[in-house]
């Protein structure tokens, strides 16, 4: 099976900085990837590229079947983009900004009434058509975004940070329609600085820091390979107080492991043991957290 996008060798300069140093990656049909890093990693960058919005320096990018250098059309034409910057018109209503949306992907009078009614009512946003975008909510807006992204019936859809600034509740509401979307074998890359949204949803996980990919794999793959279990231990301030002193994090191979070194321990005072999660092995890569 042909690969959903690829990426092979590829650098991005700015300014004789090197933002992307030698990335490859593939991106199954039907997966949904998450793409990690903390700021200035050169995750927007590698998503401009895979969007055609700006060109590689070196290296070879096939999406949907289309190299984004040489054929950036027919790149345009399988994706649907949901930026991170909220790229609706505030002035016009909901309905307005999706018949815009749709004659530019020249879509029929037919097709465009159809498409718009079939995918303002998948994001629940179909009793509000007539209201002015000003007037919604930011989980609306998003809600909106991501019904436009789907107009002219994308293979694959890139979301950039699609739930920044949401309450809980309606970033929920989100990782259910893009759980839905997945279900119906649309492939997707989700980039995000919230970790259990990439729990949640990712198949597969990249983590990039300093333009390279520094670890790639399910989060079970992650976990076996760093550790199941952790040990943490705060060093100085006081138990209980999570702002007081700073917590020291040691990984082992299974929980039974962490277990077993905890019991061994003469003191201890400001100890326990969990499992490991996501945001832990990223700390552990990138020695900083996502914020």
């Amino acid at each position: 099976m042909t690969a959903a996008v690829a990426l092979h060798s590829v650098h991005k300069v700015y300014n004789n900085v090197q933002v992307v140093d030698d990335l490859s990656l593939t991106i199954e049909p039907g997966e949904i990837f998450g793409l990690l890093g903390p700021n200035g990693a050169g995750k927007s960058t590698t998503i401009r590229m895979l969007t055609t919005l700006t060109k590689p320096t070196q290296g070879d990018i096939v999406v949907a079947g289309y190299d984004v250098v040489r054929q950036p059309f027919g790149v345009k034409k399988q994706i649907g983009v949901v930026l991170q910057q909220l790229s609706v018109d505030q002035d016009l209503t909901v309905w307005e900004n999706m018949e815009f949306h749709a004659r530019m992907h020249h879509l029929s009078p037919a097709k465009r009434k159809q498409e718009i009614s079939r995918w303002l009512d998948y994001v629940e946003l179909a009793d509000r058509r007539d209201d002015m975008v000003k007037t919604l909510s930011g989980g609306m807006k998003r809600r909106l975004q991501i019904a436009r992204a789907l107009l002219h019936e994308p293979q694959i859809l890139f979301l950039d940070e699609p739930t920044v600034g949401l309450d809980p509740q309606t970033r929920r509401r989100l990782w259910e329609i893009i759980k839905g979307l997945n279900q119906q074998g649309m492939t997707m890359l989700l980039t995000t600085h919230y970790m259990e949204e990439v729990e949640y949803l990712c198949d597969r996980i990249g983590i990039m820091d300093s333009g390279k990919l520094i670890e790639l794999g399910t989060l079970e793959e992650l976990r076996q390979r760093h550790g199941e279990g952790l040990v943490m231990k705060q060093d100085g301030g006081h138990l209980g107080d999570a702002r007081s002193g700073r917590w020291d994090y040691q990984f082992f191979p299974t929980m039974d492991e962490a277990k077993q070194y905890l019991e061994q321990q003469p003191d201890k005072t400001g100890m326990m043991i969990r499992p490991s999660n996501l945001e832990d092995i990223f700390v552990e890569l990138t020695g900083r957290n996502l914020d």
